[in-house]
């Protein structure tokens, strides 16, 4: 990955100042020496001067010291008849006119520009991080759009029941006049419940690309925060957002990192997850389920969610997402065995046989495993023998290719022969 490179002001600002210490060095070299006027008339007395500058009020030129060094100086302007004087002794000079203007306005604008500058980028950086504090009250969630899901009920395997659960969630959303026209209401909330890699999220996902419906997913870890009052600030948020993005989806994972028993491992206070969780119940409490927004959650810990939480009119229907049946896992296998190449002696039918209490996850596990083993062997497809060794790796580990022991060295202690047990003395 191309890595980026950070403007750093620490670079600019030693530049300029290497600029300006090279500029006075320069400028030391052709610094003009100020004399007084009554040298300059001796000096032009006795023809050391070679060239001048005449100013309004300073004569700049060219001479020769008292050692015969050639210098550069500057006095200031007494009489006016000196032109006469140089004339008499044939001395090169000029008239000038000073403009002290754009001397001036140089030396106040080059520190100005210094300061200037140094002003502009502790401001960028005061900005960047105001604005990275006034996000912090901002959801995390994820939007995926109507178009960008692809998941579909013909995606998931294995979880006849949940969809068919699922599928009035879909019809509310596509249809909802049929249920209000009848005075009825989908539920606020669906709790999905079932055991780590059964699908969860994807039956959420199914259910967004079933109804065509904007679907916001976030972790119920990324509303705790360390700033006191920012959790309950993104709840807030994010309510907000579906509201406007009506009907939609809100997919909270993990929930049991947001839902815990108030009060459960604590020693008294209010610490900010309590807040976070309150402002979540009083928001599923005060939307009202016909705007179409429907709020999905998946946990593998129930049983330590609030009780306020699974209450009728908030997580009021649970799904359960149980591990699937012989035929369910036949139906998954079929589904990742799409992506690989298997050889003719593959039945699915007798690995699913084999993989009782295999989750969806570790189904998709043993394909690709089954996939690597294979190309590790430089087979041109996948067997039935890569399938078992998946299964068997998955359910044991990896086999042991050093399975003999080490045999234990008898150690024997030396008694010398004059030595004689106690018992024989």
């Amino acid at each position: 990955m191309e890595k980026k490179h950070r403007f750093n002001l620490s670079y600019v600002l030693a530049a300029i100042l290497g600029v300006l210490v090279l500029q006075n060095l320069l400028m030391a070299q052709f610094k003009p020496v100020v004399i007084p006027y009554s040298e300059f008339i001796q000096a032009v007395a006795s023809d050391r001067v070679k060239e001048v500058s005449i100013g309004d009020v300073a004569i700049h030129g060219r001479m020769t010291d008292a050692q015969g060094k050639e210098i550069f100086f500057k006095t200031v302007r007494v009489d006016n008849d000196l032109a006469t004087k140089l004339s008499g002794h044939r001395i090169k000079y000029s008239g000038e006119i000073e403009n002290t203007f754009l001397k001036t306005l140089f030396s106040w604008l080059v520190p100005i520009s210094i300061f200037y500058v140094i002003w502009f980028f502790l401001m960028r950086r005061m900005q960047a991080g105001a604005a990275g504090m006034m996000t912090l009250g901002k959801n995390k969630a994820k939007l995926v759009g109507e178009h960008d899901i692809e998941t579909r009920f013909i995606d998931v395997a294995g979880a006849d029941e949940s969809k068919e659960e699922l599928s009035e969630i879909v019809s509310f959303l596509t249809e909802p006049q049929r249920y209000q026209e009848l005075g009825g209401r989908m539920p606020k909330g669906i709790l999905l419940v079932g055991p780590p890699g059964t699908g969860k999220t994807l039956l959420a996902r199914a259910v967004a690309g079933e109804s065509g419906a904007p679907f916001f997913a976030i972790s119920g870890s990324d509303f705790v925060e360390m700033f006191v009052g920012m959790g309950a600030a993104r709840v807030r948020d994010l309510f907000t957002q579906a509201r406007e993005k009506a009907p939609c989806i809100i997919f909270i994972d993990e929930l049991d990192a947001l839902g815990k028993a108030r009060g459960a491992g604590m020693i008294g206070g209010h610490d900010e997850r309590e807040q976070t969780l309150n402002q979540l119940l009083v928001e599923m409490d005060g939307f009202d389920a016909r705007t179409g927004v429907v709020i999905m959650g998946a946990t593998n810990r129930p049983e330590v969610l609030d009780p306020a939480l699974l209450r009728s009119g908030r997580f009021d229907r649970q799904v359960l997402v149980d591990r699937p049946d012989v035929n369910g896992r036949k139906a998954i296998l079929d589904i990742h065995a799409k992506h690989i190449k298997l050889a003719d002696d593959v039945d699915l039918e007798v690995i699913a046989q084999k993989t009782p209490g295999f989750s969806g996850a570790d189904l998709a596990n043993v394909v690709n495993e089954a996939a690597l083993l294979a190309a590790r062997s430089q087979k041109s497809a996948v067997g039935l023998a890569e399938l078992d060794e998946a299964v068997d790796r998955l359910i044991g580990g990896l086999e042991k290719k050093t399975g003999s022991s080490i045999p234990r060295k008898r150690r024997s202690w030396p008694i010398t022969k004059w030595v004689t047990p106690w018992w024989r003395r």
